[in-house]
């Protein structure tokens, strides 16, 4: 019967640390200054990156408002707010499990909603 062994395990070379950078040819880790050269003016890395700096027009600011707050203000219970949310007659935006309800689409409906009676 033959001695069947299991092949042994190599040791580990010995690794210098990830985060020491490069090393040139003298052993000695590398700084930024070493490294760097001067880029020519007419080059594109020299070119500013990103937009010019002009100011983006000023948006209006936009106030959300809860459930309950929509349902207080329309004096109605919140399952009547959900079921205008849910029907698609009164927009709102999910977040997370809740919704908000922009205070501008409130003031659409209830103009909108308004009946004349004769």
């Amino acid at each position: 019967m033959t001695d069947m062994t299991m092949p042994q395990r190599q040791p580990m070379p010995a690794h210098r640390p990830l985060n020491a950078g490069p090393r040139p040819m003298g052993g000695r880790p590398m700084n930024a200054a070493a490294v760097a050269r001067p880029v020519p003016a007419q080059h594109p890395a020299a070119m500013p990156v990103g937009r010019p700096n002009v100011a983006p027009p000023q948006r209006a600011a936009v106030t959300f408002l809860t459930v309950a707050e929509v349902a207080a203000m329309m004096r109605v219970s919140k399952m009547t707010v959900y079921r205008l949310v849910h029907g698609g007659e009164l927009s709102a935006v999910r977040v997370g499990r809740s919704f908000r309800v922009p205070e501008r689409a409130v003031q659409d409906y209830l103009r909108d909603a308004y009946t004349d009676i004769a």
